[in-house]
């Protein structure tokens, strides 16, 4: 089995290497959109079959199947399970076929979201939701090679910028499509519905994906897009050590805290921000579903212009930015779970703010200055840490999440089950302020290690220059 799985998923042989340049050309510029499609839409329906739980929450309340505690418990299996995966995944997504590892992980979470739908004991929900976290964790650092190989470092920013949207493409489908279908089917349906749709996206992209440019026999892409290549040094060393340098980078440590703590109010709002609107405020299922889409739909404006915003008003340095990011982040939690009660256009408007700041900090915290600081070749174990992190922090953050919550259970004059979520709110919102404070540490180590980068090449660039006039 073992030795089946490791011809399976070895990455596809070197072809070639085509001569005529024409072709090259065209080899490039087919697949270099069918990946990023593919990468970009595919990732996005991954999310599709990961939040279902969150816009299940009060139908399976009402129905007794479970309390907020059990649902805090599930999450937790699916976020511990995914940053597990996301921790070994990003180490084999360097050494695997790209399209084998990103199908995989859509068929395999569609086929247990419809193992949900249609079971009852906790038991299994929580052992079927680790197993999804776990498959769901192919999908990230699949997308983040992908982008690594076919993509030069110029382009790779923007590029990364875009694909972040990818989150609110799922989230957005997720919190008004599948809310939706729970309020016309009931809560079984907000499972089934994405698990037949993940069949379906899992057979497209077996057809619209590929592995790397060397298995069409195209040279690497920073020869084709004349791009800087990467150093004669950082080609020799062998992908294992670049890896464990990435582990030793106390960058990347400090980025991955970071990333959790921002996960926490992140995932406050995917696992939670519905029961939140409906129990505290009043709102219903479809309504608080759109109030909650403007989450991933302002966040996707985040994500596509956190790039220009760095470079427009932070000199192209990501900590600035993201401090500024962090900082919006807290005010808007503070507008939504503050602010006045019986104000909707203040929750729409704190929903979308919050949404605009994570969108930004998912590029910037979330992976892309992990790649900037780390090998190309170790692309996958860069975003593997991060993720790692980042998804501990959102498993930590469900288990307290449904503690407290089930904490504040009561029952009023009348009889109801009520709900107090101010010991909550105030975790979520620590989680944000601890976040910027360690992204703002790293200010003074940006600074130096790009000056460090732009001096190493241009020691390389006059190497290679006295090496021509010999």
């Amino acid at each position: 089995m073992l030795t089946w799985l490791r011809s399976f998923y070895r990455p596809a042989p070197a072809a070639p290497r085509l001569k005529d340049e024409h072709e090259v050309a065209r080899l490039y510029r087919r697949w270099r959109w069918s990946m990023f499609l593919s990468v970009t839409f595919g990732y996005g329906f991954y999310y599709t079959c990961r939040l279902p739980l969150s816009v299940t929450k009060k139908p399976l309340l009402e129905s007794g199947a479970l309390d907020t505690a059990q649902m805090g418990a599930i999450g937790m299996a699916l976020l511990v399970g995914y940053a597990v995966g996301k921790l070994l995944n990003g180490f084999l997504a360097d050494h695997v076929h790209l399209r084998r590892f990103m199908v995989t992980g859509m068929a395999g979470s569609a086929l247990l979201n419809l193992a949900f739908g249609v079971n009852s004991s906790l038991p299994v929900f929580v052992a079927l939701w680790a197993a999804n976290g776990y498959l769901q964790a192919m999908g990230a650092p699949s997308s983040g090679v992908a982008i690594a190989n076919w993509f030069s470092d110029r382009e790779r920013g923007t590029r990364y910028a875009i694909w972040c949207i990818s989150h609110n493409i799922g989230e957005g489908i997720t919190f008004a499509g599948t809310a939706l279908l729970v309020a016309a089917l009931g809560w079984r349906w907000g499972f089934l519905g994405p698990g037949i749709n993940g069949l379906l996206v899992a057979l497209v992209l077996r057809f619209t994906m590929a592995d790397r440019p060397r298995a069409f026999g195209l040279p690497p892409i920073a020869e084709h897009m004349n791009d800087r290549a990467p150093s004669a040094h950082e080609m020799s060393v062998p992908v294992g050590e670049l890896q464990r340098e990435v582990l030793t980078n106390p960058h990347v440590w400090i980025l991955g805290l970071g990333s959790a703590l921002m996960y926490v109010a992140r995932y406050a709002v995917n696992n939670w921000a519905m029961l939140y609107l409906q129990l505290e405020k009043g709102y219903g299922n479809i309504e608080a579903g759109f109030v909650v889409g403007l989450f991933p739909i302002v966040g996707s404006l985040g994500s596509l212009s956190s790039g220009w915003i760095s470079d427009r008003f932070f000199a192209a340095r990501r900590t600035p930015a993201t401090v500024a990011a962090g900082v919006l982040l807290v005010a808007a939690q503070l507008a939504l779970y503050f602010g006045p009660p019986q104000s909707p256009w203040i929750d729409r408007v704190a929903m979308g703010a919050a949404g605009f700041a994570i969108g930004c900090l998912l590029v910037f915290l979330g992976g892309l200055t992990a790649m900037d600081i780390c090998s190309k070749r170790a692309a996958g174990a860069a975003l593997g840490v991060i993720g790692g992190f980042s998804y501990v922090g959102a498993g930590i953050q469900d288990w307290v999440s449904g503690t407290l919550i089930k904490a504040g259970q009561g029952v009023d004059a009348s009889g109801k089950t009520i709900y107090d979520f101010t010991r909550v709110k105030y975790f979520w919102v620590a989680a944000s302020i601890l976040s910027t404070i360690l992204g703002a540490s790293l200010w003074g180590s940006e600074r130096r290690a790009a000056a460090a980068r732009a001096a190493a090449r241009a020691a390389e660039d006059a190497h290679t220059a006295a090496d021509g006039h010999d």
